[in-house]
């Protein structure tokens, strides 16, 4: 059995050195310490572990999912740590990281100790440049991923989640189906969201698949806005759903309850929706719902037959 990328850092990290050698080499100052390098690479949220949190607060204390690429004497942010299109280099020799924009002045800070990399945002806006909002966010292995904690402001709240490398994340257990099960969700279903009509129109059961196309448009410029390629396909026993926003690269996820009115797909691997539900409702109305595996605010689309 494969262990875990990070459980096999995780493990290398606090393993004796046994030769010489290996200690010569482990106090090299131009080397990064072992856990400051297991946070290379593109991380993916996979539970709230804040305590006392409500359900419906359960989410990730920052972006679904982030890059780190480490130096060897400094830390980059790549993506999803809230600073734009650009890549962010952070030295580790305790000096400040200052990136100025049109409205603000950005000022990083990163140290690493106790086994663990902490990195402070704080932001300077206005002609005087007055200190706003700070934002404090440590990150540490362990045997189960990595633990990241999140702190806005001085005495702001802390939040908990664990993240892994996609490939570390469990895939879930397929329910037993064939296509024909879901023959209630085919037909013209049409509904509105805020300012915008969205219509879904799914093909019959056929051939072990059904196919669908999406469409978002925006009543008030009465334009299109988004549309989305869909199919449900057969596979090993169970049904598969596919997505392509705007016809883009797939994205699957996998059946893994079904009732005569409701079915469920997930992918925990997936930034987000990592869960897809659709529900008939008893006077035939049809509700797909997009969130988290658990927790959080999912959003809700509700949609009637088209000409009902």
């Amino acid at each position: 059995m494969r262990l875990p990328t990070w459980l096999v850092t995780a493990l290398a990290c606090v393993a004796p050195f046994t030769t010489p050698a290996a200690a010569l080499a482990s106090s090299s100052p131009s080397a990064p310490p072992d856990g400051l390098l297991a946070l290379d690479g593109e991380w993916t949220y996979v539970e709230d572990r804040t305590e006392g949190r409500a359900l419906e607060r359960l989410g990730p204390p920052m972006s679904t999912t982030f890059v780190f690429r480490i130096e060897e004497d400094a830390v980059i942010l790549v993506r999803g740590h809230g600073s734009g299109h650009r890549d962010v280099r952070i030295a580790l020799d305790g000096s400040t990281t200052e990136v100025t924009g049109p409205q603000k002045i950005t000022r990083y800070h990163a140290t690493w100790g106790d086994d663990a990399l902490t990195y402070e945002v704080n932001f300077l806006r206005g002609e005087n440049r007055e200190p706003g909002r700070m934002i404090r966010r440590q990150f540490r292995i362990t045997p189960d991923g990595l633990l990241v904690r999140a702190r806005s402001g001085p005495t702001g709240f802390e939040s908990v989640a664990l993240y892994r490398h996609a490939e570390d994340i469990a895939l879930p257990t397929p329910a037993d189906a064939a296509i024909g099960d879901l023959a209630w969700l085919a037909g013209a279903w049409v509904g509105t969201r805020g300012k915008s009509s969205i219509d879904e129109r799914w093909t019959p059961p056929l051939g072990g698949s059904m196919l669908a196309v999406s469409r978002t448009v925006s009543r008030a410029r009465d334009r299109m806005v988004a549309f989305e390629y869909l199919r449900i396909i057969e596979r090993d026993g169970g049904l598969v759903y596919i997505a392509q926003p705007n016809g883009g690269s797939p994205t699957e996820f996998t059946l893994t309850e079904l009732s005569a009115t409701r079915a469920v797909f997930d992918n925990p691997r997936h930034d987000y929706p990592k869960r897809i539900v659709y529900e008939l409702s008893a006077d035939g109305a049809l509700s797909a719902t997009i969130g988290f595996m658990k927790g959080g605010t999912p959003r809700q689309f509700e949609f009637t037959r088209e000409g009902d």
